[in-house]
């Protein structure tokens, strides 16, 4: 049995879709603008595969090999693929950007916020916190000259 005629038929059609579908198809070419700017296209790609086949009967219903003779094979495959844009990487001027296709979708704008929100948390932070070192020299310092002043 291993060397059945549907082996050939799905070695056949795995091995072309191999050869449509790799990390470039995923991951685009990239693209150089002439600001110095590269976009890199990103792409979901999604496929399916099946193959099938049997051998003829006897006119007695039994199917295989009937007297120590091979009986004809009928069978087919098939293959499809589907290639969807689902973003580009924007990447140039000190920065990196992903920009989906689909714009409405509301979770993809907030991930992508996320960054600048965390960046802006963390400079208000530190605005925060120099302030507190400021005010606390300040009173340290209105402290020492009412000592003196009291000392007098």
């Amino acid at each position: 049995m291993s060397d059945h005629p549907i082996e050939g038929l799905m070695t056949t059609a795995m091995q072309s879709i191999k050869e449509m579908v790799d990390v470039n198809t995923i991951v685009g070419d990239a693209v150089q603008a002439p600001d110095g700017t590269v976009i890199i296209p990103i792409s979901k790609v999604s496929f399916g595969f099946a193959a099938g086949g049997g051998d003829y009967s006897t006119d007695s219903g039994s199917s295989g090999e009937e007297g120590g003779k091979k009986l004809p094979f009928a069978g087919g495959s098939g293959a499809g693929v589907s290639i969807n844009p689902v973003a580009f990487m924007v990447c140039g001027q000190n920065h990196i950007k992903l920009l989906p296709v689909n714009v409405n979708s509301s979770v993809e704008k907030i991930l992508d916020m996320v960054p600048d929100l965390v960046e802006r948390a963390n400079e208000l932070l530190k605005e925060k916190m120099s302030r507190k070192a400021e005010c606390g020299k300040k009173k340290e310092h209105q402290g020492q000259g009412q000592d003196v002043k009291k000392e007098e």
